[in-house]
């Protein structure tokens, strides 16, 4: 059975076009990793969760609460259906409109094995940053499955991403 996960793709408009908000994994498998290593924040559902109720729940603790004090409401979302990534996980996503202050984002910490194989865990925050980007550039950087929600997110909200 495919994992699952719900996340949110925030937005804001700008003179120059839409510019969306991705984050970078933490670690240090992901350190030197750029190009199709960014994501939309998000996670897995808990045990009979909804999807909504989950994307919300995993864009705060990737984010933090200094960066999200007023997190949408569920039915404040616009939904931008599920992609199968290229190692199964199946990701549904949500979209709002909401300006995020990078600079206040502290994400969770995770437990991961580092070095691989070493049965030894180290904490690491689950995103070690976030930023906004221009649809264009965020194409390139977002992991290629989930570049659909961006062109979602586009033909949903009938702007251009320019």
């Amino acid at each position: 059975m495919a994992t699952i996960s719900a996340g949110v793709l925030a937005f804001r408009r700008r003179p120059s076009g839409i510019e969306v908000l991705l984050v970078h994994p933490g670690g240090p498998f992901w350190r030197n990793k750029d190009d199709g290593a960014w994501s939309i924040p998000k996670g897995e559902l808990d045990h009979e969760e909804a999807l909504n109720t989950a994307a919300i729940r995993e864009f705060v603790e990737e984010l933090g609460p200094a960066a999200v004090p007023m997190p949408p409401p569920p039915d404040g979302l616009t939904e931008l259906g599920s992609v199968r990534q290229a190692g199964g996980k199946i990701v549904h996503a949500f979209a709002v409109e909401m300006d995020i202050n990078t600079g206040a984002v502290e994400s969770n910490l995770v437990a991961v094995f580092w070095p691989p194989r070493s049965g030894r865990s180290i904490a690491v925050p689950e995103i070690d940053r976030a930023e906004w980007f221009d649809c264009d550039t965020a194409r390139v950087k977002i992991n290629r499955a989930q570049a659909a929600f961006i062109d979602r997110l586009l033909e949903r909200h009938e702007v251009s991403g320019a």
